[in-house]
């Protein structure tokens, strides 16, 4: 089981469905200490992502 397990984790990693998490655990490890700002709700966490990737020309011609 603990295969499937690891397994599994990679594939949402590959497909960024644990990026929430992934920087939950970054803001808590680097930022918490700060005080200075709350983390990202899921919501702004997503909407932050989405503007960064759409944002400018995404195309070859």
């Amino acid at each position: 089981m603990h295969k499937l397990n690891v397994f599994w984790q990679r594939i949402r990693q590959l497909a960024g469905d644990d990026a929430y998490e992934r920087y939950l655990e970054h803001y808590h490890a680097h930022h918490a200490q700060d005080g200075t700002a709350a983390p990202l709700t899921r919501a702004e966490f997503f909407k932050q992502w989405q503007d960064q990737k759409w944002t400018g020309i995404k195309r070859c011609c």
